[in-house]
């Protein structure tokens, strides 16, 4: 559609970098390069920034500046806990992950599983939620670290973290929580969680990308991905990229100022858009816990109708979608998270996410809400056969 400003609901795969945030890059690279590591003058300013966001970071999280290690993103993060983690125990012991955690976490944990680790996947119901009790199930002997995400990057749904903590920490294992989704959108406090390990990526609520932070609480065992330097405490190796780092701290001051009224707009909207969507269009299903989720996210199954042919029109419509996570949008297979929800091969393939960000407009949901049947109706024409039962 030329000429028609493009609308971007897939602030769940990344959002647009704010303002603020941009200047502070901007600023990094061009009056503040110097090398944090460097004990000059211009060292000493990189450092000074590099600090500044440390502080504000942690206080996004509620836990203390020290605990903060800044990684290239929540990839790097969830695997510095696997690796690093295994690395202090010596042999090989038990993990428990959820079986809908992202893929970074699930590869990780299968690599340990194939050099001896006992990795057990916990379940989880309809709607997406890993059940307490299970999690305490598949505790055993040796048990090293149970990692469970706080809030599910296809579906929205948020977990009962804190209570997992609860049963993990009683059995004396490490605790991580893959907080990706959920920083920037929901509040997330280290504290009340009781875990031990928190992923960020700062991409996910209007920082650049290519910077994240891992939360490692004081004592908690570690050992560093990358060797080579004492950067960061010992804990990850490498010069710091200060204007990434500059980026994630003006993104993390923001989002700890505006959370509760962004969050408000964004449900709202969200709410329209479910509401509108359904008003408009019939034989639809709905993937994920109905309140227990992220504002932003409505992940929908529409019958006879392929997700990613929904996806492609909406694209050319000038309106971004998703068919489920940005980091397995090339694989043909059904969502796993969906199939580990109990959803069948058919009700996956017709799923779409539509994440709302900080930045969407009511006239932009509308305008979905418009656009969006008659592209349903289209499509049913002539529904793939696999999708007719």
């Amino acid at each position: 559609m030329a000429g028609t400003p493009r609308i971007y609901l897939d602030s769940a795969a990344t959002t647009p970098p704010a303002p603020a945030v941009v200047e502070a890059v901007r600023e990094a690279l061009t009056d503040s390069w110097g090398n944090a590591s460097s004990a000059h003058a211009a060292g000493s300013r990189a450092r000074r920034i590099v600090e500044e966001a440390r502080v504000k970071v942690a206080a996004l999280l509620g836990g203390r500046p020290d605990e903060i290690v800044f990684t290239s993103g929540a990839t790097e993060a969830n695997n510095t806990v696997f690796v690093g983690l295994a690395g202090p125990r010596g042999r090989p012991g038990r993990i428990v992950i959820s079986a809908i955690e992202h893929p970074c976490v699930i590869e990780s944990a299968a690599a340990l599983e194939r050099s001896g680790w006992t990795v057990v996947r916990a379940g989880v119901d309809e709607t997406g939620i890993v059940d307490p009790d299970a999690v305490g199930a598949a505790l055993g002997k040796r048990t090293a670290l149970v990692s469970v995400m706080l809030a599910n990057n296809e579906v929205g749904t948020i977990e009962p973290v804190a209570e997992i903590a609860k049963i993990a920490k009683a059995a004396g294992a490490f605790v991580h929580t893959d907080a990706t989704q959920a920083v920037g959108r929901i509040p997330v406090d280290v504290g009340a969680l009781g875990v031990d390990y928190l992923s960020l990526s700062a991409h996910k609520f209007n920082g650049p990308k290519g910077v994240g932070a891992l939360w490692v609480r004081r004592g908690a065992a570690i050992a560093p991905l990358f060797r080579g330097g004492s950067q960061e405490g010992g804990r990850r190796a490498g010069t710091l990229n200060v204007p990434g780092i500059a980026g994630l701290g003006v993104a993390a001051e923001l989002a700890k100022k505006n959370l509760a009224e962004t969050a408000d707009l964004v449900r709202g909207l969200r709410d329209r858009l479910e509401a509108g969507i359904r008003s408009g269009v019939q034989g639809l299903r709905l993937n994920g816990h109905p309140v227990l989720r992220l504002p932003s996210h409505l992940n929908m199954s529409f019958d006879l109708i392929e997700g990613e042919a929904l996806m492609m029109r909406l694209d050319l419509a000038g309106i971004a979608v998703s068919t489920g996570s940005a980091c397995s949008s090339g694989s043909r297979e059904p969502s796993y998270v969906l199939t580990a929800m109990g959803c069948d091969a058919v009700r996956a393939a017709g799923a779409v996410r539509f994440s709302v960000g900080s930045t969407t407009t009511e006239a932009e949901i509308d305008r979905v809400i418009g656009v969006l049947p008659g592209i349903v109706a289209d499509l049913r024409k002539a529904p793939p056969a696999f999708l007719k039962g």
